[in-house]
C-alpha cells in the first residue's frame, strides 16, 4: 500500500507539474503571438527546449535583433530536429548569419530555402563595382538614447522624424521602449538636432506615431499610427497600422483622419508622396500581397479622394518584407527590402522609372548599407544629400549623407542615326544624352558614319535623344543593367517630317513647306480674319503634335504698291500670324516670323501692271517652312 500511495503521489505530482508546465507554455505562446518579444524569450528559455520552444525562442532572439543568441538557437534547433523544421526558419537563420556576416554558412541556408545556389560574398563583389553612388554617413547628433528614425525634410531646413524618446509613455512590448511620437526640428549644417519639440496631441496619441511627409506647401501631413486595439490575423492577435492624413489651419494641426483604402485587418505604413503630389506610395500586407509587406501605389484625386490602391507587383516586391518606399523627384524609387539579396536585414534599393515600369532593383552597396536594418532612405536628388535610418549601432538611429558618382563604373552607350523609311546613315545629326532628371550629360554632332557613343554609368536611368533638320526628334530611353552595359547598341531612326505627314512637302529649293489654304488679310490691314484663324489653327495642332518643331512664318506680297510699303505690310502680317500662334499656346521660340514683301514672287510678275489680278494673286502668300 505504502508503495502504491507513493506511485499515485508521484504521478499526481507529476500531472500537476506537468499542467503547470502546459499553462505556463500558453501563457508565453500568448506573449510571443501578441509580439512581446523580450517577455516571451525571458519565459521560453526556462522552459523544456523541445522544437516548439526552440523555433518560438529563436524567433522571439531574431526579432529583437539579439542576433548572436537567435544563430546559437536556431544552430540549436536545426542539429536536433533537422528536416522537419519548416522552411520558413531557414530563411530567418540565413539573415541573422548575414547579420554578424558569416556570409557562407548563411549561403547554405539560403540554397535550401531557394533551392538554387547563393553566393553572397560573389554578389557584394559585384555590387562594389556596380551601384551607382558611393555613400558618406554622419549620425545625426542628439541626446536621446532611444530609437529615432523616419527623418524627413520640410520646409527650408525643417525635418520631422519619429522617436522613443518621450519617456512618460507605456514600454512597446516588442523592445520594451516607449511608445513613439512624432517630433520637429531645425537641422544644423554640422547635422545637429536643434530645438526638438513634439508634434501636438492631435498627432501624438497614446500609441505608435511614425514616418511624416508633409506636402511642399506645409499644410497637409501624412503620418502611420498603430490601433490601439488587437484584431486576430491568424494565430496572433495584432495591432494594425494605418496611414492618417492631418491638415494645418490656423498653425494647429487638425482634422486627423485614416486614410479611405486602411483597415481594422490589415496594416498601411510609410506614406511617400510623388513630386506632384498627386500619388501615394505606402507599404501594406492587405490581401493581395505577394508575402509579409510589399509596396503600393494609389492615385491622389483633385478632389482629395483617393484611387484603389495599385501593388508594384513582383518587379519590385518578394514574399518577405519591402516596406519604407521614398520616391523622389527624378521618378526613382527607393524602398527596404528583406526578399532581395543583400548585406543582411533591410537594405536599401533603388529602381528607375522606365517607360511608366519600375526597372529591377539595385542594391545602394556597401557604403550605406550594413549587415544590420538600414531603411527610411531619403534624398535630395539634385544636391546628392539624404537621410537614411539604421540600428547598426543597436539602437535604431538617423544619419545623414552625401554621394557622388562610383568610380568604378564607367561604361558606354553607342549606336548609329538613320533615316527610317530609306536607312540612309544622317550624318551631321546631333545625339543628345540626358540624365533622370532630364539635365544634358553629353551631345555630339555624328560624322559621316551617323556613329555616337556616350560614356554612362550602371543602374541608371538615361534618355538619348536623335534630332536632325526636317527630322521628327526621336527619344529612346534605357535603364543599364546590373552589369552596366545597355543590352542592346541603340539605332536611333528618325522619320522625316515630309515622310510622316502629307502636309509637308519640300519645296524647289529643298526646303520643308507646310502647305495650308492660303491666309487672306484685307485691304491695307494685318489683321487675322475668322478664315485666317482657321487656317492657323491646323498648324496649331501640328505643331502640338510635334513639341521640337520650330516654324518660320513668311509673309509676301505682290509687286503693285510702293515695295517699302509692301515690305512693311508684309512684315506686320508675319508677326500678326506669330501673335495668334502664340496666343493659342504655341511657344514663341519655336516661331519666326519674316516679311519678305515683293522680293520673292512665285511667277514673272516682278513690276506693277505687266500681270493679270490672277497672276500677282499667286505672291500674295504666307508660307509655313519648317527650321528645326
Amino acid at each position: 500500500m505504502k508503495t502504491v500511495r507513493y506511485i499515485v503521489a508521484s504521478l499526481l505530482l507529476v500531472s500537476g507539474w506537468g499542467n503547470a508546465q502546459h499553462k505556463n507554455l500558453k501563457r508565453v505562446n500568448k506573449l510571443f503571438e501578441m509580439r512581446a518579444y523580450k517577455d516571451a524569450a525571458a519565459l521560453y528559455e526556462t522552459k523544456v527546449r523541445n522544437q516548439h520552444v526552440l523555433q518560438n525562442l529563436a524567433d522571439s532572439y531574431y526579432y529583437n535583433a539579439s542576433l548572436q543568441k537567435a544563430i546559437k538557437t536556431y544552430r540549436e534547433l536545426f542539429v536536433t530536429y533537422g528536416d522537419s523544421i519548416d522552411i520558413e526558419y531557414h530563411f530567418r537563420f540565413a539573415q541573422a548569419l548575414k547579420g554578424v556576416k558569416n556570409y557562407k554558412e548563411a549561403d547554405k541556408h539560403l540554397k535550401r530555402y531557394y533551392n538554387t545556389p547563393i553566393n553572397t560574398l560573389a554578389f557584394l563583389e559585384t555590387t562594389d563595382k556596380t551601384t551607382p553612388h558611393v555613400f558618406t554617413l554622419q549620425q545625426i547628433e542628439n541626446k536621446s538614447s532611444s530609437g529615432d528614425f523616419g527623418l524627413t525634410f520640410y520646409g527650408t531646413n525643417k525635418v520631422a522624424f519619429a522617436s522613443a524618446r518621450n519617456s512618460d509613455n507605456p514600454d512597446f512590448a516588442w523592445n520594451k521602449l516607449p511608445y513613439l511620437d512624432l517630433y520637429t526640428a531645425t537641422l544644423t549644417k554640422d547635422n545637429v538636432l536643434k530645438g526638438i519639440r513634439p508634434f501636438s496631441e492631435a498627432i501624438n496619441s497614446a500609441s505608435h506615431e511614425s514616418n511624416p511627409v508633409i506636402t511642399k506647401d506645409g499644410k497637409t501631413m501624412y503620418f502611420n499610427r498603430t490601433s490601439p486595439t488587437r484584431t486576430k490575423s491568424g494565430e496572433a492577435r495584432i495591432a494594425h497600422i494605418k496611414i492618417y492624413k492631418a491638415e494645418l489651419v490656423d498653425g494647429e494641426w487638425t482634422h486627423v483622419t485614416a486614410l479611405p483604402f486602411t483597415s481594422n485587418i490589415y496594416s498601411t505604413e510609410h506614406p511617400a508622396l510623388s513630386k506632384d503630389e498627386k500619388t501615394m506610395y505606402f507599404a501594406s500586407d492587405m490581401p493581395g500581397t505577394l508575402g509579409s509587406f510589399d509596396i503600393y501605389k494609389v492615385q491622389i484625386n483633385e478632389d482629395g479622394t483617393f484611387g484603389t490602391p495599385e501593388n508594384l507587383g513582383p518587379t519590385i516586391n518578394t514574399k518577405h518584407r519591402e516596406q519604407f518606399p521614398f520616391i523622389s523627384h527624378y521618378n526613382v524609387l527607393y524602398f527596404s527590402s528583406i526578399g532581395h539579396l543583400g548585406y543582411g536585414g533591410l537594405d536599401v534599393f533603388r529602381s528607375n522609372q522606365v517607360n511608366g515600369q519600375f526597372d529591377t532593383p539595385v542594391n545602394l552597396g556597401r557604403s550605406i548599407n550594413s549587415s544590420l536594418d538600414d531603411f527610411a532612405y531619403v534624398v535630395r536628388e539634385n544636391d546628392n544629400q539624404g537621410f537614411v535610418s539604421s540600428n547598426r549601432s543597436g539602437a535604431d538611429r538617423l544619419y545623414g549623407f552625401s554621394r557622388e558618382q562610383n568610380p568604378l563604373t564607367i561604361y558606354k552607350v553607342e549606336g548609329k542615326v538613320q533615316d527610317l523609311k530609306t536607312k540612309a546613315l544622317l550624318k551631321g545629326a546631333l545625339v543628345t544624352l540626358f540624365d533622370e532628371s532630364g539635365t544634358v550629360i553629353q551631345d555630339t554632332i555624328v560624322g559621316a558614319d551617323a556613329y555616337y557613343n556616350f560614356k554612362i554609368e550602371p543602374n541608371k536611368k538615361y534618355k538619348v535623344r536623335g534630332t536632325r533638320k526636317a527630322y521628327v526628334p526621336t527619344d529612346t530611353e534605357f535603364s543599364t543593367d546590373r552589369s552596366g552595359k545597355v543590352q542592346h547598341d541603340i539605332l536611333l531612326a528618325l522619320e522625316s517630317y515630309a515622310d510622316k505627314e502629307e502636309r509637308v512637302k519640300k519645296d524647289d529649293s529643298g526646303a520643308l513647306q507646310i502647305t495650308l489654304d492660303k491666309i487672306y488679310f484685307d485691304f491695307d490691314k494685318a489683321t487675322i480674319r475668322t478664315d485666317a484663324a482657321a487656317t492657323l489653327d491646323v498648324l496649331v495642332g501640328l505643331m502640338a503634335k510635334y513639341p521640337f518643331m520650330e516654324v518660320e512664318i513668311g509673309a509676301h506680297t505682290d509687286a503693285r504698291g510702293a515695295a517699302v510699303y509692301n515690305l512693311n505690310i508684309s512684315k506686320k502680317r508675319a508677326a500678326a500670324a506669330l501673335e495668334y500662334l502664340v496666343g493659342q499656346g504655341v511657344e514663341r521660340h519655336r516661331l519666326k516670323s519674316v516679311g519678305y514683301g515683293e522680293a520673292q514672287p512665285l511667277n514673272k510678275c516682278v513690276k506693277e501692271g505687266i500681270c493679270t489680278d490672277e497672276e500677282y494673286d499667286i505672291n500674295r502668300r504666307c508660307e509655313f517652312i519648317i527650321l528645326k
